[in-house]
């Protein structure tokens, strides 16, 4: 009789406590996954931004009329150089997710 109420408990424990650890994994799962939709919009709304600047900064100088060696040329070819090298990396990332 009490090997019986001994077993019972134990398995009683048993079973509170992995109901708990799968409820507190399944809130923690639910916050990483808001974590990751969250992160992809911003990376959506980044590439957007990023291929427009791209698309604004060639038409601007579809001519090369920036010279490198003015200040305002100089400017120019730094942030044409930056936004080249993100518009690469995130079709490179875009491009091995397809």
């Amino acid at each position: 009789m009490i090997v019986s109420i001994i077993s019972i408990t134990v398995l009683l424990a048993a079973v509170v406590y992995l109901s708990f650890r799968a409820w507190d994994i399944a809130g923690k799962l639910a916050d990483a996954q808001e974590y990751i939709d969250e992160l992809e919009l911003t990376n959506e709304f980044m590439y957007g931004n990023i291929v427009d600047s791209y698309d604004r900064m060639q038409e601007i100088d579809r001519l090369g009329a920036f010279e490198k060696d003015d200040e305002a040329g100089t400017t120019f070819q730094l942030l044409n150089q930056v936004i080249t090298t993100l518009k690469t990396q995130f079709d490179g990332e875009e491009s091995k997710e397809k």
